[in-house]
């Protein structure tokens, strides 16, 4: 606790996240900016480089006339959509209109596979999909088992059998009075990334989501009302929900929204970066990895000011090159599809690069062991946030649908996030891994994470991924499969290179044992890399 008053001590901005019992955050927040009918909501770019801003008070009028047409469809509170589509303003549109007509929008990312797309619908029992040209061919191609599918709407040019996203603008009234809607009603479906299993529904409720993350867009984001914020989230990934929806618009800053489409291209971020007037910028540590390996003294960011990242702990040495390139330094944080920002580096605390940083006012965090109690620092264990007596604001309600799923994560007094961390003794939280990525090594427990930093260290590594391989002697040894730079070659010679390199850089039993060299890593959807597929390759290597 001292801890946590120490870093409470230097927040200059205190926040109510009392819940109210009748919450709807599109009327209730969005709305009220749009008051002021000059307010950018949205500077958005598309992919062949036009523009268009878009202000708070025309997605009021428009989120207003989709509600009423969804509801004129028969449409009702409770209903599921599931929404695929990319960075195009409608996105944003979809969710206030379901939002504020009762509906519950289920973001998805275009890359779905057809197996995804029935999975989500039919377990939801979606009643519509809303969803691109491209995407409605998909759709319309699985229609025939996804039962409970009434409406595809289409944005772009509609194709038989769908409704046009601008004609339902069009034909609806611009004017709608506002819901009531009970805070605990449902709000969001959320789809975890899947790293292991079916992914499962994480459900989070009109009150609880949507204020919990003033926690994110204050302690962390960081935003005022006169910032122009850039989070390179896919859509259909729950850091949309944290960083280009609610945490930003409850501080009523701006979104720079940027539709790019194919591969991804560092050089052109930075020179998105260069040439708007950005003063925020949230991306995953997959993109700053990829970021640091452009010169970036060739680039100058003169409006930028805070920098962020989340979705995997981001190691020291890219921190380090940013900072060297830019003068800001990059403030990790730690959340979950589950929960808003639960631990974190505000602006103002002194920061240890590659710690996830302390806990968020409102959030009891804490290692526990396997009895339920909390660990002392410097001990590993899981990392657990407290839920009783009282649950706290921005956790999801529960794995909807699933039960089982529900009360494996809970544990006495606490929800286990499937995390390993510890805690130092300056209140500092460390991340090792997914429970099920520890590797236990000739009686070593060893977090993949720490080797994997140190692995890409080395000037010819771009990205590793660490996994246990079995092995008759010690039980496991570390497997190490590396992604070079374009200037690097494979070689036997390379490999030992890197393994006395982290011989030196972290502790002598931790280096990889075996390293392979792969042209890229399995990931999921939202940027993380699959290890279980990594594992189960190593495990058929020795059978």
């Amino acid at each position: 606790m001292e801890g946590l008053i120490r870093w409470r001590s230097m927040v200059t901005v205190a926040i109510d996240l009392a819940m109210p019992e009748d919450f709807n955050w599109a009327y209730d927040v969005i709305d009220r900016w749009a008051d002021d009918p000059q307010k950018l909501g949205m500077h958005w770019v598309g992919p062949t480089g036009e523009e268009r801003l878009v202000t708070f008070a025309e997605f009021r009028a428009r989120s207003h006339r989709l509600a009423n047409e969804l509801e004129a469809m028969g449409l009702q509170r409770g209903d599921r959509v599931l929404l695929m589509l990319p960075r195009v303003v409608a996105w944003w549109e979809s969710i206030l209109g379901l939002m504020k007509m009762g509906g519950v929008p289920m973001p998805a990312t275009v890359l779905l596979t057809p197996k995804d797309s029935i999975y989500r619908i039919n377990i939801a029992e979606a009643r519509a999909v809303i969803t691109d040209t491209d995407g409605a061919a998909k759709i319309q191609a699985i229609r025939d088992q996804c039962p409970t599918l009434e409406h595809l709407i289409v944005v772009g040019s509609p194709v038989e059998g769908t409704t046009g996203f601008e004609d339902l603008i069009s034909a609806g009234a611009s004017e709608r009075a506002r819901m009531p809607t009970p805070g605990t009603d449902p709000a969001l479906i959320y789809f975890t990334s899947g790293t292991v299993g079916n992914a499962k529904m994480v459900l989070h409720t009109h009150a609880s989501y949507p204020i919990g993350h003033r926690i994110t867009g204050t302690y962390w984001l960081d935003l005022k009302p006169d910032d122009l914020h850039w989070n390179l989230s896919d859509t259909g990934w729950a850091k949309a929900a944290w960083s280009s929806l609610f945490g930003p618009w409850n501080m009523g800053a701006a979104l720079f929204i940027h539709d790019g489409r194919g591969k991804y291209n560092a050089h052109e971020t930075l020179e998105l970066l260069q040439r708007y007037p950005i003063t925020s910028f949230c991306a995953a540590p997959t993109i700053y990895r990829l970021l640091v390996q452009e010169d970036l003294k060739a680039f100058t960011f003169s409006s930028l000011r805070s920098c962020v990242s989340a979705g995997e702990p981001l190691n020291p040495e890219v921190i380090d090159v940013w900072r060297e390139a830019t003068g800001l330094t990059v403030r990790d944080g730690y959340g979950q599809t589950e929960s808003v920002l639960l631990c974190g580096n505000p602006p103002g605390q002194p920061i240890r690069p590659g710690s996830m940083g302390k806990p968020l006012p409102g959030i009891d965090l804490a290692i526990i062991d396997d009895e339920n109690e909390p660990l002392p620092p410097g001990k590993e264990g899981d990392l657990a946030v407290r839920v009783r007596p009282e649950r706290p604001v921005g956790l999801f309600k529960e794995y909807w649908r699933n039960p089982n799923g529900t009360a494996a994560c809970h544990r006495g007094d606490w929800y286990v996030t499937g995390d390993r961390a510890y805690v130092d003794n300056d209140g500092y939280y460390w991340f090792v891994g997914r429970s099920d990525d520890v590797i236990i090594s000739a009686g070593y427990r060893i977090g993949p994470f720490e080797v994997e930093s140190a692995l890409i260290e080395h000037p010819a590594v771009a990205e590793a991924a660490v996994v246990a391989k079995p092995d008759a002697a010690r039980g496991s040894i570390v497997k190490a499969y590396v992604v070079l730079v374009s200037s690097a070659q494979p070689s036997e010679e390379l490999q030992h290179e890197l393994q006395e390199f982290v011989k030196t850089n972290t502790a002598p039993y931790k280096y990889p044992r075996e390293i392979e060299f792969v042209r890229d890593l399995p990931k999921t959807i939202s940027g993380k890399i699959r290890r279980i597929e990594l594992r189960a390759r190593a495990e058929q290597e020795v059978q």
